[in-house]
């Protein structure tokens, strides 16, 4: 069997035999008449039809030549003959899986009863120098997949697959707005203060403004101020950058649809939720049932709510008004009762601006233990929710539900809190309580607060784990085009 560097050998050599013979191996301009999908569609015999694409086989009889072409769209078959050709079908010889041609001849339908262009003209457009993986048959390394991706496109139509259903829903996401009057817009990608989510930012420099930015965690506090300014229906499919850590369900990069409505709550966020998630599996599964995690789910609504100051008292006895010291220590509790090995053994040496963080995670647990069919978990506690407005009658609790599904966190919505005053304080309570997030008060967005920003309801969904669940895929690596991986390293440790 030929090695790598032997094959990359034999296609330099077919490559100074092109340029040898003055062609061009890499050339500009070739002009198609369609893809090879409207080719299909409209198939007739004798049809002249100029196409291009890649070479996906290729299989030599004497003086004939057959190829399989395939662009984005679909495969065709190319017959090369030196009956045609002429002396120029000995260019044939000079093919190599994976190069990009332009062909050009009448169409017709092979004895086989394939679909055929006869080429009378031909173009080498640009000269593969590497062989496709495993002879076209699949790449199946799963890291080489992520890393070249380009690679994994080429080769596995599932992957294809699941990034045109990406392109799909991040279209039906923007239709299903648009129809409803919602107005997409642009905020700041880097932010003098980063806010509007509890995360650890990625910091830069701007030299000609001597000052450092940040790479947003969440547009929230820019949007809202869109709505202070007389913008009722609000959205955007945002880039967000968090600098904590890698998981199959956490990307440093990764996009998010946030959405808000004046006059709107956190029930308006319910059932918009619920209306948009149906619609699309509609539009790309042709149902209301996905297969996620070996299970197949249907989406069918209305959905389950429950409450998750409910959950908290019930499992572990906490209360809203509880202070984060006695959440924690009931929390060790349960931890202990349940046998979570995770749980540290002195829930009281946790420092302080560690303990919001902590008490966050455990509690998250209880509401991915409703795993399956979507349940919007409701009545989260407030001081864990400081952007949101607290349930009247309800002390400690605020207007907030996260939408699970299959036991995967998928949206987050709540009634926003529009009192100035009582936003201020929040902030200042979360910066006591040691959370590093809110070290910075956003003193501007407390000013536009005081202009009189309408009741809204305010909703961030995860587009990538949206389309993990609609692609059932349980990796966000899958679904991101490019994802951020740990550098390669040689034999010596270093980078390769």
């Amino acid at each position: 069997m030929e090695t790598f560097d032997q094959l990359v050998k034999q296609r330099l050599t077919k490559l100074e035999m092109v340029r040898s013979a003055g062609a061009d191996p890499y050339q500009t301009v070739f002009k198609r008449d369609g893809s090879v999908q409207e080719l299909l569609e409209k198939f007739q015999e004798n049809l002249i039809f100029r196409a291009a694409g890649r070479i996906t086989a290729i299989r030599t009889q004497g003086k004939i030549a057959f190829a399989d072409l395939r662009d984005s769209t679909a495969k065709i078959q190319l017959l090369f003959s030196k009956e045609t050709l002429g002396e120029k079908f000995a260019d044939v010889a000079t093919l190599d899986l994976g190069d990009i041609v332009g062909a050009a001849g009448a169409t017709f339908v092979s004895k086989s009863g394939e679909k055929t262009i006869r080429v009378s003209e031909w173009a080498l457009l640009a000269k593969a120098l590497r062989p496709l993986p495993e002879k076209w048959h699949g790449l199946q390394n799963q890291e080489t997949r992520y890393r070249k991706r380009y690679l994994d496109l080429l080769a596995n139509p599932d992957s294809r697959e699941t990034f045109l259903k990406r392109t799909k829903i991040v279209g039906g996401i923007r239709r299903f707005l648009d129809e409803r009057g919602f107005l997409e817009v642009e905020t700041p990608m880097m932010q003098p203060i980063p806010g509007g989510a509890a995360g650890k930012p990625f910091k830069t420099h701007h030299n000609a403004l001597g000052m450092d930015l940040y790479l947003r965690i969440a547009p929230e506090l820019y949007l809202k101020r869109l709505l202070v300014g007389g913008f009722d229906r609000v959205y955007e499919i945002n880039r967000n950058f968090r600098n904590e850590g890698l998981s199959t369900r956490h990307n440093p990069e990764f996009t998010m649809l946030e959405v808000y409505e004046a006059y709107g709550d956190c029930r308006t966020m319910m059932e918009l939720t619920e209306q948009m998630i149906t619609t699309l599996a509609k539009e790309v599964l042709g149902g209301l049932d996905v297969t996620w995690g070996g299970k197949t789910i249907n989406l069918s609504p209305p959905w389950k709510r429950v409450s998750f100051a409910e959950l908290a008292k019930n499992a572990c006895g906490i209360e809203p008004a509880d202070s984060l010291e006695t959440m924690a220590n009931k929390l060790g509790k349960w931890a202990k009762a349940q046998g979570a090995a995770d749980f540290p053994p002195d829930v009281a040496k946790i420092p302080k601006s560690q303990l919001a963080k902590f008490v966050i995670a455990s509690l998250d647990k209880l509401s991915e233990q409703n795993a399956g069919a979507p349940v919007f978990v409701t009545e989260f506690l407030e001081v864990f929710s400081p952007l949101a407005k607290s349930i009247p009658g309800k002390p400690g609790v605020a207007d907030r539900f996260e939408l699970f599904i299959g036991g995967m966190e998928l949206a987050n919505a709540y009634s926003e809190l529009n009192d100035p005053i009582e936003q201020k304080k929040r902030f200042v309570e979360q910066k006591e309580m040691g959370v590093e997030e809110a070290q910075t008060i956003d003193e501007d967005y407390i000013e536009a607060l005081e202009y009189g920003m309408p009741p809204a309801g305010g909703l961030g969904v995860g587009v990538d784990r949206l389309c993990m669940l609609l692609t059932g895929k349980e990796t966000i690596r899958d679904v991101v085009l490019f994802p951020t991986l740990k550098p390669e390293t040689g034999e010596d440790g270093k980078g390769a």
